[in-house]
């Protein structure tokens, strides 16, 4: 998105640098490249000054000047380090970028205890995070280190194994050190069960800059917001196997088995696979039609085979099958193509249950649940096929409750007009709403979300069906 500027282009900083083009902004600030090739934080006076508060920035290198009211600041940094946007950055190209991250996130933590970092900037200079204060949800450091590491997928550096997956590039070795010099230390388990963090506590926070206090082994528990009813199938017939091997096992019960999701879109699938995967930490493996489609002959189903592979060598790991009447839709319908679609659904049925075996769990989605072809949803294959329906007004409420719960917000506010309104709707439409309640907050400078920017943003708010050329960027005209 295009930034609009506040300063033009050549205007000189107090430095004798000059302005070239302004590359991204927030609400009280703006990084400008300037024509030397370095790069030009701007700042409003405000925000300067919680920084320097803090003992993030000392008046020195925020350097003043009065080209408009209020005064702003700048902190300058060369063209050899880094002064980004956490939020859209690059993963690190080097071990030492990774590195110099990792020590910049420890330093931060030891000056500024609470401040969510999930949205700050990234100045490598003074190997710093400055906070913006945001109203956004606050985000646990060791996530913000993940989807740094990750170039913004949303894992825990705690989950060790997933973050191999992710990061095969830097070895374990050096991974390990890289998540070590954060302040994080980890237990790459070879158990089944996500990868425990040793001393870390609900929050996943760096303490006082050193190693994660709270008590050893602890691990937030698994919830899915505004899903009550889904979280509990997960916590029985995945979840409790996974962290209860033996119990199970006694009774022949191996590993979970796999799990259909099916419902309209919009319905929160997606999201809640994406729980799942944060909170066990294996490894995962996608399968959709953009990865494996192929119009080769055999060239579809060699790559669905070498998927299948992949997951079994770093098992326990999840499989994710999106889109699934794509590959395995009814071989009697005429759906596929020929004989190719017959080969390619005759190798889903032979290495599901060989992957369960080799404890790789499979969780497909569809929104054509009629189009599946009967022999995959047979038991042995897929043992559970769940319905995913829109949200009741109970599943809107406990959402909102929990999404409020994790920003700065007015006592007292009434949920009641919202449940109302988002009953039935998407759960992303809930978590717009609020989102752009925040925004709204923001920008008049208030520090907390309040009744009168959410009941703005829901009287705005364009829920019409269709395509989203019937939109607005998302409002009403």
């Amino acid at each position: 998105m295009a930034v609009d500027p506040w300063l033009p282009v050549g205007t000189k900083l107090p430095d004798g640098s000059s302005c070239r083009v302004a590359l991204l902004e927030g609400v009280q600030w703006q990084i400008y490249e300037t024509v030397e090739g370095g790069r030009a934080l701007v700042v409003a006076d405000a925000l300067a000054n919680r920084w320097i508060d803090a003992g993030l920035l000392t008046d020195e290198l925020l350097l003043r000047f009065d080209f408009a009211s209020p005064t702003l600041r700048t902190f300058m940094s060369g063209p050899q380090h880094a002064l980004i946007a956490l939020e859209g950055a690059r993963s690190p190209a080097t071990k030492a970028e990774a590195m110099a991250f990792a020590l910049a996130l420890r330093h931060t933590r030891a000056l500024e205890k609470d401040a969510g970092l999930h949205d700050a900037l990234y100045a490598e200079r003074i190997s710093r995070l400055l906070p913006v204060w945001s109203l956004s949800t606050k985000v646990p450091d060791d996530v913000v280190f993940g989807a740094w590491l990750t170039g913004g997928v949303h894992v825990s550096v705690l989950s060790f194994r997933r973050l191999m997956s992710l990061l095969t590039w830097l070895g374990r070795t050096h991974l390990r050190e890289v998540v070590e010099a954060a302040g994080f230390r980890v237990v790459e388990g070879g158990e089944t069960g996500a990868d425990r963090a040793v001393g870390s506590d609900q929050t996943g926070q760096v303490a006082g800059g050193d190693t994660l206090g709270g008590p050893e082994g602890a691990q937030k528990p698994f919830r899915l917001a505004g899903r009550p009813k889904l979280e509990q199938f997960f916590r029985e017939h995945v979840i409790e196997i996974v962290e209860n091997t033996d119990r199970y096992r006694a009774l022949g019960i191996q590993f979970p088995s796999a799990i259909v999701l099916h419902g309209p879109p919009g319905c929160g699938k997606t999201y809640a696979i994406d729980r799942l995967v944060d909170y066990l930490g294996w490894p995962s493996f996608s399968i959709d039609s953009g990865s494996i489609g192929s119009p080769y002959i055999h060239e579809t189903g060699r790559k669905i085979a070498e998927v299948f592979d992949r997951a079994m060598k770093a098992a326990p790991a999840i499989m994710v099958i999106d889109e699934m009447e794509s590959f395995l839709s009814d071989r009697q319908a005429g759906l596929g193509s020929g004989v190719h679609h017959v080969e390619e659904v005759a190798e889903f049925l032979r290495r599901i249950p060989e992957a369960a075996t080799n404890q790789v769990l499979i969780v497909a989605m569809t929104n054509r649940l009629d189009l599946i072809d009967p022999a995959i949803l047979r038991r042995g294959r897929f043992d559970h096929v769940i319905e995913v329906g829109m949200p009741s007004s109970e599943e809107v409420g406990g959402l909102l409750s929990a999404l409020l719960a994790e920003i700065p917000s007015d006592p007292g506010i009434d949920l009641r007009p919202l449940v109302d309104r988002l009953t039935g709707r998407p759960l992303s439409d809930v978590a717009f709403v609020l989102r752009e309640a925040a925004r709204l907050a923001a920008r008049a400078g208030r520090v907390k979300l309040d009744q009168e920017s959410l009941l703005t943003v829901l009287e705005s708010v364009s829920f019409k069906d269709g395509n989203a050329a019937s939109r607005r960027i998302g409002f009403s005209g």
